[in-house]
């Protein structure tokens, strides 16, 4: 393999090379070499870690010019990289990388009449979508990954997705290419007479060698293994343009795109047909495609069971163990169901199913997406990773070809899954080969070269849509002759003779063992927090980050929480995936060391611990739990910094505070002096702009025993649920305790009026939230077994335990177990706690179907903000249910509201802190209609919105219990 970095020399030289061309860059273009940056950027969706010498950020397509000239004067090899979830390592380079996805991602002309677009390679597949949406015209071409995936990304592999059946691939729908070769010559690809003219020597290269070109290459619409020469050919129109798509970056690098549109289907139909397996659903394809489908969709059981252990329910599907999912269109949707009953009369299958709902069809589709990531992970737990991801053999030998790689995995004995786009013969797999040690590498090489063996004989492609990269490009001798190997030798020399576009991919690969990341990672033990799971080992968990990048999709479009500050930000640093990178660079230790190493703490200071990736990723990625237990191991035995013990220690100030309730208004008095504030709160490693929370005068606990008079300690328990007045007890953590009451006073008049006993725990009991958000997990261990000894009596004896604050009750359902998970209470107490919402439309718990909320609240709009928690670990489901029978109309935010506990509230976090509350909060406050009510159990969303927008939002219980209280309820934005 040819790599043209800066030459080695001595370490001195080294580094006076990489220096100057970091220097040269900076004068022309946004550019980081440090540790962290090279560390984000150091994987993509692969198997594969090749650390980058300069990340660049072009604003516009002069800067480009400019990187590629700089880092051809320096040798330096260069590498496009749209988002990085290019699974084969296409998007890894150890030169300079240009990352396109954060500034040239404008969307230039729409022509509704051609039927084209002009975008730029960093524009995301969605947003295209989106933009062409209005015109009733779409891209065909839509990958599961389009939330996130560039269109440079997309032409650079020559993706496809599930409706490239009836649409084509990514290199079926380019018009023209702008687009600089690697001798830096800038032309413009397209097609016809005198296309090839573009570059010297190709057209006579083509006659040369049309032979070659016309019987070993485009034998089958998914044959994109190597360059796709074939549409070179005369009789394919010469069109260069389709040609470069798919050449991964080795011979251009893109500027600006012209694709094709197509009109959108109008009545799309979804049937799902049932199979006894896998190989039997893919031998029913051919004659299902010769009804001319749009999409043939292929599902394991196994893998629809990993979805649905991950989100606790899937749609139902037909019986069987493997499905096609396959969409049917028609003129009108009369004519789209006659084609659906074709279609099931031609399948072959044992059960079907037809939907034209198209809820119910997003819903199924949503499977076949989350899959994606999932497949990440077998059902016995082991990861599985990609590599082997996207063969494909013509269609009439898929079933065959299934059952040799199923006997194929036998014979390693390892698991995968088959999915993905049977119409076109294209199967998906990650397969939990071991690769964790050195030792496990000559297995992986084995299978490689095995599977390979297998996709040639039957006439197949080692990549069916996601590019060679390098994770197969050192297999293609399994596929091609070496006539074939050593034409795309020649073509690579025609637009990059000094090999310095994506060296190593396609042509003079290394070894398909070459860069592994995963084996060179060393065990980082975590035993005692949140890895159980994965052995108790910090490196096996953040391997669980295989780079999907379902964290970098927009929160509009995903309808997720994930990574609040990116979405702010859009850097990779501030994306859960950017931060498993880091994590995993610290496993290898080579670029990054210790945990208190300076990029770790960089990388993990803009985390709010949202917990939404440990809900939303695929994979499992729990950052928020990394970032605690990194955060443990970098100060244990340290001196930690101030706000650890201002803030992570508040709910011990705040018990101190409210003990007299004269010593609370004296704090609340001195502390909301402004000046005073300016000076204290940088003191203590606050923002000055923030408010002090106020304690109140009246802590719950004494205004409950003042109405009440009772405690757990003082009555019997009864038997729950035998009579129709039913004991509760109503945990108030330090939030609802010391700082807010209100919400857990109007809790105890909702639960009352549902017909329960209302009990408290005589014993105060904090669960420990802020020591583990600050990563002072000893001191929350403390806590949380002095919350067994209070609430584990009651738990016990099968008593509901209903929490006020979302992130307290989250505590209890999730960290809990998790940091206590010898103590058998832990998980009794979990299995009791609820949120108010999930009790009273529980079927068996709550207090029946009858029951309606005392306020109506008919033809009120509520603004919903879920508290991230709770949309993490409990879900927002029975609350948004709880309000529509209350007759609420309901529109409920999608991420976090910024504040996000102690981070909000940290020096340095301030503006991070009000632009994730732009992504969705701020805006939703501004246009809420005349009379909203804003609804936001999280303490600190009530504080956040309150703080920047003057709204002062009210708990669930309150909204139920007051109504639409003139004095309270509605959405008032301070000028």
């Amino acid at each position: 393999m040819t790599t043209l970095a800066p030459p080695a020399g001595t370490g001195h030289d080294a580094a006076e090379a990489a220096a100057a061309l970091l220097a040269d860059l900076s004068r022309v273009t946004q550019a980081d070499a440090s540790r962290r940056r090279r560390a984000e950027y150091s994987s993509d969706a692969s198997n594969y870690r090749v650390v980058p010498e300069v990340v660049t950020f072009p604003r516009h397509t002069d800067e480009v010019l400019a990187i590629l000239d700089v880092a051809r004067r320096h040798r330096s090899p260069i590498t496009a990289r749209g988002a990085g979830t290019s699974v084969a390592g296409n998007a890894v380079g150890p030169g300079v990388v240009i990352d396109f996805s954060r500034h040239l991602n404008a969307i230039g002309e729409i022509d509704p009449e051609a039927r084209t677009a002009v975008v730029q390679p960093g524009v995301v597949m969605s947003s295209l979508q989106q933009a062409a949406r209005p015109h009733g015209l779409w891209f065909g071409p839509d990958p599961s990954t389009q939330n996130r995936a560039t269109l440079g990304g997309m032409i650079g592999n020559n993706a496809c997705g599930p409706h490239a059946l009836a649409y084509g691939r990514t290199a079926d729908n380019v018009r023209a290419l702008d687009v600089v070769d690697g001798a830096g010559r800038r032309f413009t690809a397209g097609a016809g007479r005198g296309a090839l003219d573009a570059v010297d020597g190709l057209e006579r290269l083509v006659a040369a060698n049309l032979a070659t070109i016309r019987t070993e290459l485009g034998r089958f619409t998914r044959q994109v293994s190597g360059y796709s020469l074939e549409h070179l050919l005369p009789e394919r129109g010469s069109n260069l343009a389709r040609m470069l798509v798919g050449t991964e970056g080795t011979l251009v690098t893109l500027l600006e795109a012209t694709v094709e549109l197509v009109p959108l289907p109008t009545t799309p139909v979804l049937v799902v047909l049932g199979y006894p397996d896998m190989p039997s659903a893919a031998d029913a394809v051919v004659p299902l495609v010769a009804l001319r489908p749009l999409a043939v969709e292929g599902m394991d059981a196994r893998l629809v069971d990993v979805v649905r252990r991950h989100h606790g329910t899937v749609p139902d599907l037909p019986r069987g163990a493997g499905w096609l999912f396959c969409e049917v269109g028609g003129a009108d949707e009369a004519e789209a169901l006659a084609n659906a009953a074709a279609l099931v009369a031609a399948g072959g299958c044992v059960d079907s199913m037809v939907t034209t709902d198209r809820a119910t069809a997003a819903a199924l589709w949503r499977i076949r997406a989350d899959g994606v990531g999932l497949a990440g992970r077998t059902p016995a737990g082991t990861q599985a990773w990609p590599g082997w991801e996207d063969a494909a053999v013509p269609p009439e030998h898929l079933g065959a070809y299934l059952r040799d790689f199923d006997a194929l995995l036998a014979q390693y004995g390892v698991d995968g899954f088959a999915y993905g786009h049977f119409g076109d013969g294209c199967i998906h797999a990650r397969i939990d080969l071991p690769l964790t040690r050195r030792a496990d590498v000559p297995q992986f090489e084995g299978f490689m070269n095995d599977a390979a063996r297998l996709a040639g004989r039957y006439g197949g492609s080692l990549s069916g849509e996601h590019g060679d990269g390098r994770a197969r490009s050192g297999l293609l001798h399994h596929m091609y002759p070496p006539a074939v190997l050593e034409l795309f030798e020649q073509v690579k020399g025609l637009f990059d003779a000094s090999d310095t576009l994506n060296p190593g991919v396609l042509v003079r690969p290394a070894a398909v063992t070459t860069d592994l990341r995963r084996p060179a990672a060393r065990p980082l033990g975590a035993k005692g927090f949140a890895f159980t799971h994965d052995g108790g080992d910090l490196t096996m968990a953040v391997h669980r980050c295989v780079g999907v990048g379902k964290c970098r999709a927009d929160s509009s479009a995903a309808g997720g929480f994930m990574c609040p500050s990116y979405q702010a930000t859009k850097d990779e640093r501030n994306v859960t995936r950017g931060r498993a990178r880091v994590l995993q660079e610290l496993a290898n230790g080579t670029l990054v060391k210790g945990w208190d190493a300076p990029e770790v703490a960089e990388s993990l200071d803009l985390c709010l611990s949202c917990k939404a990736c440990g809900h939303d990723c695929p994979a499992g990625v729990d950052m928020a739990a990394y970032k605690a237990e990194v955060t443990y191991r970098r100060y244990k035995g340290k001196v930690r910094p101030v706000q650890h013990y201002v803030l992570g220690w508040l709910p011990r100030w705040a018990r101190i505070t409210t003990a007299i309730p004269a010593v609370a208004g004296l704090a609340n008095l001195v502390l909301g002096w402004a000046p005073l504030r300016r000076v204290l709160f940088p003191l203590l490693g606050m923002d000055a702009r923030r408010e002090m929370t106020s304690f109140t005068t009246q802590r719950f606990s004494r205004w409950f025993s003042r109405r009440a008079g009772a405690s757990v300690e003082s009555v019997e328990w009864g038997d729950a649920g035998s009579t129709p007045v039913r004991d509760v007890l109503l945990w108030a953590d330090s939030f609802s305790e010391h700082l807010d009451p209100r919400g857990a006073q109007a809790m105890v008049r909702l639960l009352q009026d549902a017909g329960y006993t209302v009990r408290i725990p005589q014993q105060p009991a904090c669960c420990g939230l802020t020591w583990i958000s600050t990563g002072q997990l000893d001191g929350a261990k403390t806590r949380l077994r002095g919350v067994l000894d209070v609430l584990g009596p009651a738990a016990a004896k099968g008593v509901p335990i209903v929490g006020v604050e979302p992130s307290c009750t989250a505590v209890l359902r999730s960290d809990l177990v998790e940091l206590l998970p010898d103590d058998p209470r832990a998980a009794q107490v979990a299995a009791a706690t609820r949120t108010l919402a999930e009790l009273l439309t529980d079927p068996d718990l709550g207090p029946g179907a009858d029951w309606r909320p005392p306020a109506d609240l008919t033809g009120t709009t509520v603004i919903a903000q879920p508290h991230c928690h709770q949309h993490s670990v409990m879900g927002y489901e029975a609350d948004a249910a709880l309000l529509r029978r209350a007759g609420a109309q309901v529109r409920q935010l999608a991420g976090c509201c910024g504040l996000a506990g102690n981070f909000g509230m940290e020096k340095g976090h301030y503006e991070v802190s009000v632009a994730v509350a732009e992504n969705g909060l701020l805006p939703a406050l501004r246009e809420a209609p005349e009379g909203a009510v804003f609804l936001a159990d999280g303490y600190s969303c009530r504080t956040q919105a309150e703080q920047l927008a003057g709204v002062h939002g009210r708990s669930l219980a309150q909204v139920l219990v007051e109504g639409h209280d003139p004095g309270h309820a509605q959405v008032r934005v301070a000028e």
